[in-house]
This record gives structure tokens, C-alpha cells and sequence, in this order.
């Protein structure tokens, strides 16, 4: 049974998306994913991005930026001094960092995929603690293997999968979400994804299409009830941004960091125990990483006078892929018998009708 999503509950939100309304929008962007859920302690998994797709290792040029750091993105510091992605990107719990970095590494040795002698590849996490027994180390290298070799284009799963399997947003069933924008002919006809692994957020901050639903559903809460805009808020959010627009390094930072408004749209404040942290890519200019016999190479890029749309589109596909995480993903018992609950799709709607802001 295919999931709702929610364009389909009648939300609204701003600009236009791709086909498919994800970052596999992007012409060759794949994604795969390996769902681990065993006995009562394992709910968890990973998730791989191929920024060109599995069989194209050329590297992209790419920009991170940490909106709050508690959390990790391995290959995060060579990103940030080189410009550069060189391969597959990993996304998973916060004990399974080191395993889906080193089986990357192995795939990439066995698909002769490295693009130069060395790999440091980019990996981030969630911490999925709640459902997930993470000190077991369920996630394995076949796992890993398997996300690797499934990635596909085209619409791709949501909700409990991948990384996401476990994870929780504003106190609901979190997870894995993703959307798109495509922009107009007249403003370049580009492209914006965004994936997100959601694991944030105080019930009492939850923000949809301008609407705080999260004071309305008390159902369910994690955590003491407080609306104290300083209680401490924890969880973290790994979003990947990938465009087809030729941009620089410093100009993909540029988008990275509006994944940050996004995350803000839907009412988070960013808490001091939150590991926020955001990439994009650009699979435009497939010469970016090499250059002529005198090293120079020939690339384009678009002006800064031209870069509203694509910062825009970042905030708002993120917004939108965050609550599309939530949307799909399902009620969940996990580790020590922990329940959280799914967000519930009836209540919303009636929340956001009392609001006149449902489209339906």
C-alpha cells in the first residue's frame, strides 16, 4: 500500500517540486537504503546516497555547515578544505558511524570506485537510543553492502527506513523523509532535493504550514509536559541538499545553511543537544575534480545575483521533506518496550481546518 505523504493530507506549502518530489529529482542521484528491526532491542539501519549514481564516481563539488555540533558527519573536514565529495554518502545511528564508513571504503575497493588512492567518505547519524538498543551494534557490513547496491532513482521509501528506522521527531514516530523544487525556466529550470534523517524536536514546538499542532496533541509525549521555550531540547537532524545548478563550494555552504531555516519552519529552535548538520552537492560540472595538463579546469558557475531561488528552495524542501518523515512513518515498540507514536493524520487535518489552512 503506498503511503500518504503530505501534499496528500491536503498541507500546504510553498513552490513547485519535481516528478517525484525527491532528491532522486536530481538527474542521477540515487539512494538506497538497509532497514534493520529484530527480536524487542534492533530498530535501526542505514541509508546511502550516490550523488551521481552507483556507477559514477566522479567527484562533486560540495559544502557542509554545522548548525549545531553535537553530532558527527565523517569527511565533513575534508569537504569543507578541498570543495570536494568523493563518493557515496552514509547516513545512520550514532554507534554505526565507524561500520558504514569502513564498508564504504571496502565497496569502493570492490567496484574500483576510489577516485584516487585514499577515502574519507562522509558518513552521519542520529542518535535512535530510544527505540534502538545502539550500543548492540546491529547495523553489519552486509547492511551496508546492501544499501549500497540497491540505490535507485525514481520515488524511494520514507518514514521507518534506512538510518531513519528509529528515529524520532517532537516527540512522534520520526525518520527518513525527502522533497524537491523545481524552479521555473525563467529563473534557471534547477532542481533542489533534500533527504533528511529526523530525529528533534519538543512536542511543543511542532510547526506546520504556520500552525502550532504540537500544542494541540498531547498524545503520546516523551517527555515531561512543558511549553518553557528554554527546556532543554535534544535529537539531531542530518539533511543532504543536492542540485543540478553549477555551483562553488562556498555557494553549496551557502545552501547547506539554509537547511537551517527549514528545520526552523517546522518550530525547532536547535537545542544545545542536537546534532544539526547539513550537506549539499552540485552534479553539475563533471570536470570539477580534474584539469588539463597545466591543472585548470574548465567549469561554470552561476552568479551570486542568481542564487534567491536556490537558497529558498533549500529552506523550503527541507521543511517539506522533514514533514514527510513524519508523515509516513509509523507507530513504533522498541528497545525496553519504549512506544512512540505515529503522528496522527485525522487530527492534524482537523488542527489545520480550524486554522483555514488545509487545502482539502
Amino acid at each position: 500500500m503506498t503511503k500518504p505523504r503530505a501534499r496528500d493530507l491536503g498541507i500546504p506549502f510553498d513552490g513547485n517540486t519535481g516528478a517525484f518530489n525527491s532528491i532522486t529529482d536530481v538527474s542521477g542521484v540515487t539512494v538506497g537504503f538497509a532497514t534493520v528491526i529484530e527480536g524487542h532491542s534492533a530498530r535501526t539501519g542505514v541509508t546511502v546516497i550516490h550523488p551521481r549514481g552507483k556507477g559514477d564516481h566522479t567527484p562533486v563539488y560540495a559544502g557542509v555547515h554545522s548548525f549545531n555540533g553535537n553530532g558527527e558527519m565523517t569527511g565533513a573536514a575534508w569537504v569543507e578544505e578541498g570543495g570536494l565529495l568523493e563518493g557515496p554518502i552514509g547516513i545512520t545511528n550514532s554507534h554505526s558511524v565507524g561500520i558504514v564508513r569502513d564498508t564504504i571504503i571496502a565497496w569502493q575497493l570492490k567496484n574500483n570506485a576510489m577516485y584516487q588512492r585514499w577515502s574519507l567518505p562522509v558518513v552521519g547519524e542520529t542518535a535512535d537510543g530510544w527505540l534502538n538498543d545502539m550500543n548492540s551494534f546491529h547495523v553489519k557490513e552486509h547492511h551496508v553492502m546492501s544499501a549500497l547496491d540497491s540505490a535507485k532513482a525514481g520515488k524511494i521509501e520514507e518514514g521507518n527506513i534506512g538510518g531513519g528506522t528509529g528515529m524520532v521527531c517532537y516527540e512522534f514516530k520520526g525518520g527518513t523523509g525527502t522533497s524537491s523544487r523545481k524552479l521555473p525556466e525563467k529563473l534557471g529550470g534547477w532542481t533542489v532535493g533534500a533527504l533528511v534523517q529526523s530525529n528533534f524536536g519538543r512536542r511543543h514546538q511542532f510547526t506546520l504550514a504556520g500552525v502550532p499542532v504540537g500544542k494541540h496533541i498531547k498524545d503520546g509525549m516523551l517527555w515531561p509536559v512543558s511549553e518553557d521555550p528554554f527546556a532543554q531540547e535534544s535529537g539531531s537532524l542530518i539533511v543532504i541538499i543536492a542540485t543540478d545548478a553549477p555551483l562553488l563550494p562556498h555557494q553549496l555552504k551557502r545552501l547547506a545553511k539554509r537547511a537551517t531555516l527549514g528545520m526552523a519552519r517546522t518550530g525547532s529552535m536547535g537545542g544545545n543537544g542536537s546534532g544539526d548538520i547539513f550537506l549539499a552537492f552540485s552534479t553539475a560540472n563533471e570536470s570539477a575534480a580534474q584539469g588539463n595538463e597545466k591543472g585548470i579546469s574548465n567549469i561554470q558557475t552561476l552568479s551570486n545575483d542568481h542564487l534567491d531561488p536556490l537558497l529558498a528552495s533549500s529552506a523550503l524542501a527541507t521543511e517539506e521533506a522533514i514533514i514527510n518523515s513524519m508523515i509516513a512513518a509509523e507507530s513504533m515498540t522498541g528497545n525496553k518496550d519504549v512506544n512512540v507514536l505515529a503522528l496522527p493524520h485525522e487530527e492534524v487535518r482537523n488542527i489545520l481546518r480550524q486554522y483555514n489552512r488545509l487545502n482539502q
